[in-house]
């Protein structure tokens, strides 16, 4: 019997941007849930513990709020909204802390944050999850409601199709890969490949054997977002994001930082198109690695995102 499914960080008595912690899984009462799920499952015994695993709570510390006397970017006019954050609706967000680990036993985190998102999505709450690397997402696609197909709309720089490295099949080289194997999964899209990774011809013949639609950074470069928008269905989303979308301008801390990724000014309209497209489920925001940030520039952009993220729901009526 698993006692706690999230923990409150240590030393923290606000949760990002500010809002209250809530741990209580079963208690939940919220229109949107921030959750942590720190811990990918390794290729090498050294990366159990990799970089990335300190981003949920090293973005918590680093809000821009916390420079500031007063809690500005959750009252103060946002431009990038047309107003306050929350548009002054009554919208209860809270952060949940993050996924517990079990030392004995490192695939347990994973079972942990499938049974804490279910809890969450079977809350009608919005889920807002901060990794971690690109495994992360694992086991949020699980969790995810089963009633109809979802749509899955991945950023990044990288297919994530392989079966396995070194006999681990839940890595972050296989999320989409995984992903296409679940039955409530539908239609997905993978946004923003660009450069080499790890996935081979094979790889590629088997997400276009899927029937994935694997747009470049090139295409989204030419021929612009609505583009992008126009091919993905209406219907329940759930979007999966990986710093290394992004250009390394505006995300420079990542493990693998790739040139030609999407802009700012891109990625802030798809969010807010992708919203209007479908009711967006819940979005992760992963493979941020702290040790290669300098002058907070990819956490300021990760802020943003996620300000944008919610501010775009609450435009959309999702809450009302």
């Amino acid at each position: 019997m698993i006692s706690k499914l999230t923990e409150i960080p240590k030393g923290l008595e606000n949760g990002l941007l500010g809002f209250p912690f809530c741990a209580n899984l079963d208690s939940l009462d919220a229109n949107i849930a921030i959750l942590g799920i720190p811990y990918g499952l390794p290729y090498y015994p050294r990366e159990l513990a990799n970089d990335q695993s300190l981003t949920p709570d090293m973005l918590r510390r680093n809000a821009q709020d916390g420079a500031w006397h007063e809690p500005r970017t959750i009252k103060h006019f946002d431009w990038d909204l047309g107003g306050d954050l929350l548009h002054g609706q009554d919208i209860r967000v809270v952060d949940c802390g993050n996924v517990t680990f079990d030392l004995n036993d490192p695939k347990e985190h994973y079972r942990r944050a499938e049974s804490a998102v279910k809890k969450i999505f079977e809350s009608h709450t919005t889920l807002i999850s901060i990794g971690g690397d690109h495994g992360v997402p694992i086991p949020i696609f699980r969790g995810l409601p089963k009633k109809q197909k979802i749509t899955l709309v991945q950023i990044d720089a990288h297919l994530d199709w392989r079966d396995e490295i070194n006999g681990e099949k839940e890595g972050y080289s296989s999320g989409i890969r995984r992903a296409s194997e679940m039955e409530h999964i539908g239609d997905i899209f993978q946004i923003g490949l660009r450069g080499v990774g790890s996935g081979r011809q094979e790889e590629f013949e088997s997400a276009k054997n899927y029937g994935a639609h694997l747009i470049s950074a090139y295409e989204v470069h030419k021929f612009g977002i609505d583009s992008v928008l126009e091919k993905i269905p209406e219907g329940p989303i759930y979007l999966t994001l990986d710093a290394d979308g992004l250009d390394p301008t505006i995300m420079p801390a990542v493990n693998a930082p790739t040139p030609g990724g999407l802009n700012w000014i891109q990625i802030r309209e798809f969010i807010h198109g992708l919203v209007k497209k479908g009711r967006v489920l819940g979005m992760d925001l992963v493979e941020i690695s702290p040790s290669f940030e300098g002058r907070r520039m990819t956490f300021i952009h990760a802020e943003r995102l996620i300000c944008n993220f919610i501010g775009a729901t609450v435009k959309a009526g999702y809450y009302t």
